[in-house]
């Protein structure tokens, strides 16, 4: 015993920090219980359709006891994550940049992608028969938005437009309010408006999909694809990402992200139990993919921004 603690203490003078005692505790014996958050649907309470088989798909991807937390709405998930009383959370896009700006502790693991690829949306800037030439001419126009609650159609391109020093605000006297995005479309398709916000679909690397938004259902509702321009697009704003706690241990983080990645395709059952909205399966995602989010929250959240 004299021995070793001799060779122990040499080791030590030799290389500092090395240590001879008992080996760290492992990473789910310091967590105990890993704690997932999500908000339940409206109406539904504190139920999450599933729950036990999606309890027991996390518990064998990290080989620990794990326990869902039913959030009432996003504000409370939120307080939970940036309080360390869970580790992991199923976020907006803008809950998430929120959540961020609140403590700078979370980082997005996953976000989901529809079948055809599309990853997010992006606003776009429609002008009919060319009557709106680029976004310098907006002022002498026209322009028909979609409510202050309308993501793509409002707050997307305020935010949008603003971070490439574009001058607009939600009170521009250029800007006709509609009480919703069919009717900004309505005022573009009957000619009482030049143009208007509205949104497409995207893949990740920002690819515009048509397949929906407001260009397909302006060419729903009898507009032929040449009637009509692009005068301008947003980043993309992606999906709501599957975000963990910054100190979470690297081999959690790294179990979780094969586990995501691949639930699609082992498990479909499992994956549309935890992703109803969006069916193609989940992407790794980084923090650089939600500036478009963050944006938005901080348009939101400043003085002079939209309240």
């Amino acid at each position: 015993m004299n021995a070793a603690r001799k060779a122990c203490a040499a080791l030590v003078a030799v290389h500092g920090a090395l240590w001879c005692g008992p080996a760290r505790a492992d990473w789910r014996d310091d967590i105990g219980t890993f704690r997932i958050g999500i908000v339940a649907e409206p109406g539904a309470g504190n139920t999450v359709p599933g729950l036990a088989l999606l309890t027991q798909s996390f518990t064998n991807a990290l080989g620990m006891k794990v326990e869902f937390v039913v959030a009432r709405d996003y504000a409370a998930l939120i307080d939970a994550h940036a309080n360390a009383r869970i580790e992991y959370a199923i976020y907006s896009a803008t809950a998430y940049a929120t959540a961020l700006q609140r403590c700078g502790c979370i980082e997005p693991l996953v976000a989901p992608v529809d079948s055809d690829g599309a990853a997010g949306i992006r606003s776009v800037l429609l002008t009919r028969d060319g009557k709106l030439p680029d976004l310098a001419a907006m002022e002498a126009h026209r322009i028909a938005m979609p409510p202050p609650d309308s993501v793509g159609g409002s707050l997307l391109p305020l935010a949008g437009l603003a971070a490439e020093h574009v001058k607009i605000a939600e009170d521009s006297p250029f800007l006709v309010h509609a009480d919703s995005s069919s009717a900004a479309e309505k005022m573009l398709f009957d000619g009482q408006a030049d143009a208007m916000f509205g949104w497409v679909t995207a893949t990740a690397d920002g690819q515009p999909l048509l397949s929906d938004g407001t260009q397909a259902r302006l060419e729903e509702a009898g507009l032929a694809p040449s009637a009509f321009q692009v005068v301008w697009m947003s980043g993309l704003l992606r999906y709501g990402p599957h975000a963990v706690r910054s100190d979470l241990d690297p081999e959690a983080k790294r179990r979780l992200t094969v586990f995501l990645t691949n639930l699609k395709s082992t498990t479909p059952d499992v994956y549309d139990l935890l992703e109803s909205k969006h069916s193609g399966g989940f992407l790794t995602v980084a923090p650089k993919d939600y500036a478009m989010a963050e944006a938005v929250v901080r348009m939101v959240t400043s003085d002079g921004g939209q309240q």
